[in-house]
């Protein structure tokens, strides 16, 4: 495990997705197709569809699922540092908060906020990166009171486990990319290895905040704080991007061999 000198207190500000919010920001709803990320280095850190080569991205289907299987979202006040080499992985951060997969009945909507019971975390090696997973499910979920650690999703859930790492192993094959690798050959950690693990990128993410780290093009601007020396002020505007797209009607989605018929929204959503 790996071990910082670090106070791990969670500090609140201002509500904004990267710097000041402890607990879980749903990006991405499950079922749903559409990539979401939150925008680091923009200013106050969006919740946006990612872009490739001026085109909005998705992901495949996984067969036999739709989308992804879970509500997806991050936890923020955290950061996988790419300088950080992790000792159970041997690979630095991904630059990106530390991804949740929440397991709840409920499917909940882009932005949601909120508490959630952490059961377990999963190392993925995506791309020559360490991309940690953590398992949890919302607090207010009707069974929340029936799951305390790794082995009761694996009890009362079969097979959602190893659904998940196969998730995650195949679903950038079908864009022309190997198979992700996994620390642990894909074992799930428990309860405990997980909120460590939290911890750590917790400490990382002071580190950032707090200038101890060079977080490259990272946007740590906030209304105000008083730990981060990153501010803005009163008379600074953020403007949004002007430049946008605008995704395309798309009735048939043949991926993996499965047919879904899908019409996306078509809302602008600001890229740079």
């Amino acid at each position: 495990m790996s071990q910082q000198n670090c106070s791990c207190t969670f500090f609140i500000f201002n509500h904004y997705s990267f710097l000041d919010i402890p607990i879980m920001d749903r990006k991405v709803p499950r079922w749903t197709n559409a990539k979401m990320e939150i925008a680091t280095k923009d200013p106050m850190n969006p919740i946006k569809q990612d872009v490739k080569k001026g085109k909005l991205r998705y992901v495949a289907n996984v067969f036999p699922h739709k989308g992804y299987i879970w509500n997806y979202g991050a936890i923020p006040q955290t950061w996988e540092n790419p300088a950080h080499i992790d000792e159970n992985t041997g690979f630095g951060g991904d630059n990106d908060p530390i991804d949740v997969c929440d397991i709840g009945s409920k499917v909940c909507k882009r932005g949601e906020v909120i508490k959630i019971k952490i059961l377990g975390t999963l190392a993925l090696i995506d791309e020559g990166e360490t991309d940690w997973k953590v398992i949890a499910i919302n607090t207010e979920d009707p069974e929340a009171s029936l799951y305390n650690d790794i082995e009761d999703v694996r009890r009362l859930k079969p097979n959602y486990l190893e659904s998940t790492v196969d998730w995650f192993r195949r679903y950038k094959v079908p864009d022309g990319k190997p198979e992700n690798q996994f620390a642990f050959d894909g074992e799930f950690k428990n309860k405990a290895f997980a909120i460590e693990i939290i911890k750590s990128t917790h400490c990382q993410w002071k580190a950032l905040v707090t200038k101890k780290t060079d977080g490259g093009e990272i946007q740590c601007g906030k209304w105000w704080g008083q730990m981060a020396p990153w501010t803005v002020c009163d008379n600074c505007s953020v403007q949004p991007k002007k430049k946008c797209l605008t995704p395309t009607t798309r009735e048939i989605d043949r991926k993996n061999g499965i047919v879904f018929r899908r019409i996306e929204q078509k809302i602008p959503r600001f890229v740079q």
